[in-house]
């Protein structure tokens, strides 16, 4: 049985409400409980949010992972950063290149081509900022590994999409070099990277200007969330006219924000109390995207690159820590929190369709399967480092008593 869009939303949100409640009973995080829900209604499960209603209701999962890059962009305050330190910066390429390097060797020893191996090596970068900041939320986390991770995801996202731009561009530059100049193939290649970054952070600048100087005149709860998402999705439907990263448009958006308004928290902290049904109804749809069909066809090239991600993001957050004294619970756990992997991922995939048609096939069925799997361990992931490192603010009646002892 198929409902209209109408009827899905209000289920949606519902059954949302509902799932977070269960989630926190049997100690998980909410957003595992969402995605839960989500598959239970769609086509996994009794279908009742077919995959048309589901692409009809794609705009909503457009307009939250703009609020939530736009918060993650607010990490990158001045005062944030001397608090974490220009440390991450290194941190971020050990965990996220030991990742890729990791996934591109096992690729190819279990027989994916060098093209493929290369483009998976790229994807497994990428992580989920969405699932990881609404646990943080969730458990209203703060400490040292919160701030790390919270810095981490947001810049990891960003190398991952440079990483890939710089693939795509070497396999393109070796499939036309045939028909142009090797020259000439790399200077294409290059300006479409640099178009892409320095044009998608020059776009969320300019905007973030407009919105400073608007936001002076606008003091209305209402009208500021009002100027906040139009602002947001004003970025994100530029970046896709214009070519660019709607991902790097918003985090600068929000980056550029924090730091040049006095009124800044202000605005955040409306957009923080306005947005949880956009997230809520996030997730549901993304769970509802899941498809339990698609771990059958995981096979040994699956399972390798699910194994390899996992150890290359644990393995590289810790010896990348370590190695640069960070405190011992960032060495500990920080890699725990990494391992979501969703919306970027899925995003690269139907690039990659695009550009490789003749190796989208085997890429998308390796991805939407792990994707499956990384959205329901990695928020666990997160509740547990946050619990280990004594950094959840959660009221203890919510808890058992001993979990922390017991994780620690």
């Amino acid at each position: 049985m198929e409902i209209n869009a109408l009827f899905a939303v209000a289920l949606i949100l519902l059954l949302a409400l509902l799932a977070g409640r269960l989630a926190k009973l049997i100690h998980i995080p909410e957003v595992t409980g969402y995605l839960v829900a989500g598959l239970a209604l769609g086509p996994s499960g009794v279908n009742l949010i077919s995959e048309q209603t589901l692409t009809a209701l794609n705009f909503l999962s457009e307009i939250a992972i703009g609020l939530i890059l736009f918060s993650i962009g607010s990490v990158f305050e001045v005062s944030n950063l001397q608090r974490v330190g220009t440390r991450v910066i290194p941190l971020v390429a050990f965990e996220a290149l030991g990742a890729g390097v990791l996934v591109v060797g096992g690729m190819l020893l279990v027989g994916a081509t060098p093209s493929s191996a290369l483009l998976l090596g790229a994807m497994a970068m990428a992580t989920a900022p969405a699932s990881t900041i609404l646990v943080l939320r969730e458990y209203d986390a703060a400490g040292p590994l919160t701030d790390t991770l919270t810095a981490v995801v947001g810049l990891n996202n960003i190398l991952a999409l440079v990483v890939y731009g710089l693939v795509t561009a070497l396999l393109d530059t070796a499939r036309n070099t045939s028909e142009t100049s090797l020259s000439g193939a790399l200077g294409t290649g290059a300006f479409s990277l640099v178009w892409m970054l320095l044009g998608s952070v020059a776009l969320g600048f300019l905007i973030a200007l407009l919105l400073t100087i608007w936001s002076e005149y606008v003091h209305e709860h209402g009208e500021i969330l009002i100027l906040l998402i139009g602002s947001i999705l004003l970025v994100v439907g530029a970046a896709k006219f214009l070519g660019l990263s709607p991902l790097i448009g918003t985090v600068a958006l929000g980056a550029t924000m924090i730091n040049l308004s006095e009124r800044s928290n202000k605005l955040f902290s409306v957009l923080q109390q306005t947005d949880p049904p956009i997230y809520a109804m996030f997730f549901v749809i993304a769970g509802a995207d899941l498809q339990v069909s698609n771990l059958k066809s995981l096979g040994l090239a699956g399972l390798t690159y699910v194994l390899l991600r996992v150890v290359g993001k644990v393995g590289g957050a810790y010896w990348g820590s370590r190695r640069l004294k960070m405190s011992r619970k960032v060495q500990r756990y920080l890699g725990y929190g990494l391992m979501a992997q969703a919306g970027l991922a899925i995003g690269l995939v139907l690039d990659v369709r695009l550009r490789y048609p003749e190796l989208s096939v085997y890429i998308e069925t390796i991805i939407l399967a792990s994707v499956f799997i990384y959205e329901v361990i990695g928020p666990i992931g997160t509740r547990y480092a946050l619990i280990a490192a004594g950094e959840r603010s959660q009221a203890p009646s919510a808890w058992k008593v001993g979990d922390q002892a017991e994780l620690l």
